[in-house]
């Protein structure tokens, strides 16, 4: 599996401006007083945490390829989850960039169909927005409940209400005319692809009807998923588990840099779900885009100061950014040579 070099450190090197006018912009030097209180066994408990999300969404992911007929064990589909991960992080536009290189990892590794892994990594991304959404809501209206709310939370709580009423809406009217969007899908892929096997001789091109079969076992496989009720309502509990965790991974990091008091627990349900939109910026795996958001939303949810809101949000990311692409590029090697061998 081959990424483009160039264009990921061309990505990297957008991510360290950002990251740096963002320190700039809040202060070096505050930063870095505020960092300097964070003990070891914080450091300890964040990286516990980001570990605990990436196995509780590989059990995810062993459920939807359980439903798909893939068989996976538990550490298999760690590795699987934390290489889709690493593939994700070091590629524009987070999940949708990193699809296709997970997509292939997964057959491979499983000895599957290409399809079969393209519609197991887009099944848990689907999957994955139902919690998001539920705890964000829940954590808003307990959030507005309580306290007195200004412009910056009811603009939070309307594009959590919009994604909550847009994306079902679309994923239901997409499916209900899948068969129209399968026929669009092949007039445009099968050209598209023969055009690019005229350039590159060493490509070459499959027929219509195989492109037509493949795009139809795609979508089958999303099917296959949608009504297996029992790995379906297994996939969720373990994605529900693993918001849990990055959310506690941002409570924990707050906690460890502020006193207790300053923090309230329901806006960390908030923030993790509402910040992760931003990794669909044109940077790997969203880094900068992020962090900037967590500030953003951090100062006036919780009134702590701008610089103990970016070291909130530089932990956080170490543990579930970092952390887990040096995790990934590991489990990514590693299945690399299993599937080789």
């Amino acid at each position: 599996m081959d990424f483009d070099s160039r264009a990921i450190a061309a990505g990297f090197l957008a991510t360290f401006a950002v990251l740096a006018a963002l320190l700039w912009f809040v202060g070096v030097g505050e930063i870095g007083a505020v960092l300097a209180s964070l003990s070891p066994l914080a450091v300890v408990a964040v990286l516990a945490g980001g570990i605990a999300w990436l196995f509780s969404w590989g059990l995810a992911l062993r459920r939807v390829l359980d439903a798909l007929g893939v068989e996976a064990s538990p550490w298999d589909a760690f590795l699987l989850y934390a290489a889709a991960a690493f593939a994700n992080n070091i590629t524009p536009f987070g999940q949708a960039g990193g699809e296709p290189f997970s997509a292939l990892l997964i057959a491979r590794s499983t000895d599957s169909e290409y399809e079969q892994g393209l519609a197991a990594i887009a099944s848990l991304d689907t999957l994955n927005f139902v919690p998001s959404i539920v705890l964000a809501l829940v954590g808003l209206s307990y959030y507005v409940a309580r306290f007195a709310v200004g412009d910056s939370v009811l603009l939070v709580l309307a594009v959590v209400v919009v994604l909550a009423v847009a994306v079902p809406t679309i994923a239901y009217v997409g499916w209900r005319h899948r068969d129209g969007i399968e026929a669009r899908l092949a007039r445009v892929v099968h050209p598209a692809w023969a055009a690019l096997g005229r350039r590159l001789p060493m490509l070459s091109a499959p027929s219509s009807d195989a492109v037509q079969r493949r795009i139809d076992g795609f979508f089958r496989g999303i099917e296959r998923v949608a009504t297996s009720r029992r790995d379906l309502a297994l996939a969720l509990a373990y994605s529900t588990v693993g918001w849990l965790c990055m959310c506690l991974v941002l409570y924990l990091s707050l906690w460890a840099l502020t006193p207790m008091t300053d923090v309230n627990a329901a806006v960390v349900f908030v923030i993790v779900p509402v910040a992760s939109i931003a990794s669909i910026t044109p940077l790997p795996g969203g880094a900068g885009g992020v962090e900037a958001v967590l500030v953003l939303l951090l100062v006036p949810t919780t009134g702590i100061t701008a610089a103990t809101a970016t070291s909130a949000a530089l932990v956080h990311r170490g543990a579930l950014y970092w952390s887990p692409t040096i995790v990934g590029g590991v489990a990514a090697a590693l299945l690399e040579a299993r599937a080789r061998r």
